[in-house]
């Protein structure tokens, strides 16, 4: 990862250039894990900027979907789905700061591995919800157990996935508000966006003393859109390396991979996703890159990168990205 030495986070992030200390956080160390994010929950684990940080995630079912004939409507009670790890404290962080989280490596957990995935009730792109309200019958409700290793996910005998994992869920705690964890926002949540995965450094505005960071959701794979509702949802065992750039003030969550810097917007209806990761981007070209507001415009217009990450939670989500040999 020779890249990683020119990224953002190596020339801004004050706890960089050390050598990180590692630290576990367990299932047995998380305990109790939340279905909301915000200021008010007790903080599992405090750290220093750069610290690494290994993270036992539960699936977003939080194990209660065993085999294929335990139907999500039966054994889920909802809204508490999409358990998160955290938070975890970063010293040193405050309102105005930005968190920056390098996910290292993302490894399947459990004696035999198994992803889920499922058609629920009222959920999923294609089916009615409370948000869109259709007269028409529900879709069926069907679950799928896929086994999964770092060589694929084997989807069935005719067709074996890549294993491409990816954090589903990633968030600051907001200032004040405790949100649910399958929506996502400003502060993070529940984005499903696939370039979240190895290899890739999110970084998230910090709205309050400490940070404060939650994740899971981990998914072995999943195509732009999520569109039935669910991925192949595993238990994971993440590792992260976490650090703090001071004094930089973005509104909207940002990615970096090695060829990609990227913007991200959640809203409904999805074009306002796309329209908040797009302003973002062009402001961030002129604010950091030199480029005028309008050439910066135009050429997106030309050059940009959309990726979806979900239309099926409360909120969408759109990745906005331009290739970082147009910004040298």
């Amino acid at each position: 990862m020779q890249w990683l030495a020119e990224s953002l986070v190596a020339k801004r992030g004050i706890g960089w250039a050390k050598t990180p200390q590692t630290h576990e956080l367990s299932e047995a160390k998380q305990g109790v894990y939340h279905y909301t994010i915000g200021p008010y929950s007790q903080a599992v684990l405090s750290i220093q900027p750069g610290d690494r940080v290994i993270v036992e995630t539960r699936d977003a079912f939080e194990g209660a979907v065993k085999t294929e004939d335990d139907l999500p409507s039966k054994v889920l009670r909802m809204p508490f789905v999409n358990p998160q790890n955290g938070p975890i404290v970063i010293e040193g962080a405050e309102k105005g700061d930005v968190l920056a989280v390098y996910i290292e490596s993302m490894i399947p957990r459990g004696p035999n591995p198994r992803g889920t995935c499922a058609m629920i009730p009222q959920f999923g792109a294609l089916s009615g919800t409370s948000l869109t309200a259709l007269l028409a019958e529900d879709l069926p409700e069907i679950v799928r157990k896929i086994d999964v290793d770092e060589q694929g996910v084997y989807w069935s005998k005719r067709v074996t996935l890549p294993y491409k994992p990816h954090i589903g869920t990633l968030s600051c705690s907001p200032e004040i508000d405790s949100i649910n964890t399958l929506t996502p926002d400003q502060h993070g949540g529940n984005m499903d966006l696939p370039d979240m995965g190895p290899g890739s450094i999110t970084y998230l505005p910090v709205r309050c003393e400490g940070a404060r960071l939650f994740i899971g959701d981990a998914h072995a794979c999943q195509g732009d859109g999520e569109v039935c509702g669910t991925a192949v949802e595993y238990p994971s065992t993440t590792s992260l390396r976490v650090d703090l750039i001071k004094n930089w003030a973005i509104e909207w969550p940002r990615l970096e991979t090695e060829h990609m810097l990227m913007t991200i917007g959640s809203a409904r209806p999805l074009e306002d996703a796309a329209r908040i990761a797009y302003k973002d981007l062009v402001l961030w070209m002129e604010a950091e890159f030199g480029f005028d507001r309008w050439d910066a415009y135009m050429m997106l217009s030309q050059c940009g990168i959309v990726r979806l990450g979900n239309f099926v939670d409360p909120k969408y989500t759109v990745g906005t990205g331009i290739l970082k040999k147009y910004l040298a």
